[in-house]
């Protein structure tokens, strides 16, 4: 590789982002360095300003006029640092919240039209050589933080995914034969063969461009009452808040479209999950040994109450 054709690949995708922002509506009233700011200062509500130079590689006099800039807007909020009184702390305000969301859904939808132009079959070999420029440049030694997780809906591909990483995961930390991943491929293939998208729904968590995690929300045989199902999170991915988001994303879904209530079934030996449960507000209503994937367990069925009546 020579130095022409690293400038190459820069010209090439300068055009590309170009492309994408064309009209200057993408980032529109600000630059793109303010929203990149702005994106920063929604993902770390307790950042000081010597933490976004330093993350964003700005010059201290720069940075300033753009927080100047935001604090006139409204956007944001200057206070006592917690960690250093010297420093001052900033954080968004609601409207700055509101800015934030806005230009990262024009960004998303943006990237998400020119993904439209990739076959599917090419994306994931795009994902791998983006990967490689990272890593061989220094970004990929970076820990992957919350808010590179993405919570999708299953594309082509994903249910099966589903279905080999619990089998996979189940067998290697709990030592569950193929008899649950029976389950999970039936559990599976009725979604995927005869569901409601207006009120059943599946989530993939995605990280750097591969699922990382999963859950279901189905409906339930008793009236009123969807069921979550088939939460899982990649042993790689875990410390990032994944479980929660998944979770939180079920109970506001089905909320959102009138269930009663929200309930589960899990087994006592899954403690990390019990507790995230808890932790959402769900309650233990009843307990049952049962001999199930090679093993005696003690099954569990947990309840939501959403304080909503169904349509």
């Amino acid at each position: 590789m020579t130095v022409q054709d690293i400038r190459s690949f820069n010209r090439f995708y300068t055009n590309v982002i170009g492309a994408l922002d064309y009209g200057r509506h993408l980032y529109a009233p600000y630059t793109l360095t303010e929203s990149r700011v702005l994106y920063e200062l929604a993902h770390a509500p307790h950042t000081d300003a010597a933490d976004l130079r330093g993350q964003l590689h700005l010059d201290a006099g720069y940075l300033s006029r753009i927080l100047n800039r935001f604090e006139q807007d409204g956007l944001i909020e200057r206070g006592p640092s917690e960690k250093d009184p010297r420093r001052r702390r900033i954080s968004l305000t609601g409207a700055g919240r509101e800015t934030a969301a806005r230009l990262d859904e024009r960004a998303r939808e943006t990237v998400g039209a020119l993904l439209a132009g990739v076959a599917p079959a090419d994306r994931p070999r795009l994902a791998e050589a983006m990967r490689t420029v990272r890593t061989i440049l220094g970004d990929g030694d970076r820990a992957p933080r919350p808010e590179d997780v993405l919570l999708r809906e299953p594309g082509p591909g994903d249910l099966g995914w589903i279905v080999q990483r619990n089998a996979a995961l189940y067998a290697a930390e709990y030592g569950w034969n193929t008899d649950y991943e029976g389950l999970v491929a039936r559990i599976v293939a009725d979604f995927a063969e005869d569901h409601d998208p207006h009120l059943e729904r599946a989530w993939i968590a995605e990280l750097d461009g591969r699922p990382a995690g999963c859950v279901m929300c189905v409906r339930d045989d008793a009236p009123g009452t969807a069921r979550l199902r088939l939460l899982l999170v990649e042993p790689d991915a875990r410390g990032l808040g994944i479980g929660d988001r998944l979770v939180t994303a079920v109970v506001d879904f089905a909320r959102g479209v009138g269930y009663r209530d929200l309930t589960l079934w899990t087994n006592d030996v899954l403690s990390a999950a019990r507790g995230l449960y808890q932790r959402h507000g769900f309650v233990l209503v009843a307990e049952k040994p049962h001999r199930s994937f090679g093993h005696d367990l003690i099954g569990q069925d947990w309840r939501l109450a959403l304080h909503s009546t169904p349509e």
